[in-house]
């Protein structure tokens, strides 16, 4: 097999054309949400509700429903969760995410102990895109879909609650449902992404593509664009790899999320850690030139 027919290789199956197909579509998804979640500081909400989706994966199981229809239901029921918990206690909310998400996660993890099946659990943690059933495929597009109209119709009302929820407050916005409708949008989407990547992997895929383009722009439809670039690239090229290296495709697609983030971070012109360090090297360098005898600016020529 010459280099060409090597690198042709995975396109003459049906099946891996398809889980690139759906990979770049989950890949979109997950971006576009990561612009706002970077934003609003949620990384660790997108983690939870990850985790929580598990019970409602396991209990669709049991009543043969889809599994996107139990897997929202817990998602947006922890969020419910989340929000009940904070209002109503002391607690803050890191650890009343911590908490709840904990709780749903082991809980699945207990019905899926106590149920007989033939579901391998490893694809639900870290997905199974190869292995996607024509109703899988149909069920990402039309979640993916969905999510995407959302975020459009939303978009500005969402970017002022990310950006200051104060202000958003003051200029009549009900920051209440835009709280929730977030929330919802990001269980939307972890469920879309359960299958390519699975619950484990998804919350990388959901922070790194904004935590990168945030290193590179500080305008968010330059930040918007670069994330989206991202998560489509690394999810078609991850996905077109890891046939390739006979790898998991969900590690391999975050691995290069995570190698492209490495880059960003040392190379990035105005906050990587090359750039900051050519500042703090000219910054020294002028404080030791100003603390010199006779090194005194002169102004106004005298």
């Amino acid at each position: 097999m010459n280099i060409i027919e090597y690198l042709l290789d995975p396109f003459r199956y049906d099946f891996m054309i398809k889980a690139i197909l759906v990979s770049g579509v989950v890949g979109l998804v997950c971006a576009v949400l990561s612009c706002y979640i970077t934003l609003k500081g949620w990384s660790l909400m997108g983690d939870a509700i990850s985790h929580s989706v598990v019970p409602g994966v396991a209990i669709s199981y049991i009543l043969g429903i889809p599994f996107a229809v139990g897997a929202f239901v817990f998602g947006l029921g922890a969020t419910i969760a989340i929000g009940f918990v904070k209002s109503r206690t002391r607690v803050k909310e890191d650890a009343v995410i911590g908490v709840v998400f904990t709780g749903f996660f082991a809980l699945g993890l207990v019905i899926i102990s106590k149920t007989p099946s033939t579901v391998d659990i490893s694809h639900i943690l870290f997905g199974n895109v190869l292995g996607m059933l024509p109703s899988d495929i149909i069920q990402t597009v039309v979640i993916s879909a969905i999510t995407l109209v959302g975020v459009f119709i939303l978009r500005k009302d969402l970017l002022l609650f990310c950006f200051d929820q104060n202000h958003a407050r003051a200029i009549g916005l009900n920051t209440t449902f835009l709280y929730y409708a977030l929330l919802s949008l990001l269980a939307l989407t972890v469920v879309a992404s359960q299958i390519t990547v699975g619950i484990i992997l998804v919350i990388a895929m959901l922070i790194t593509p904004g935590s990168f383009a945030y290193l590179l722009t500080d305008r968010f439809d330059r930040m918007m664009l670069l994330a989206v670039a991202c998560g489509v690239f690394s999810s078609v090229v991850g996905t077109y790899l890891s046939y390739q290296i006979d790898a998991s495709t969900g590690g391999t697609i975050v691995v290069l999320q995570s190698l492209i983030f490495v880059l960003a971070m040392i190379f990035a012109p105005k906050r990587g850690l090359l750039a900051v360090r050519r500042l703090r090297t000219f910054a020294e360098d002028d404080e030791e030139f100003l603390s010199e005898p006779g090194s005194e600016v002169v102004i106004g020529g005298r």
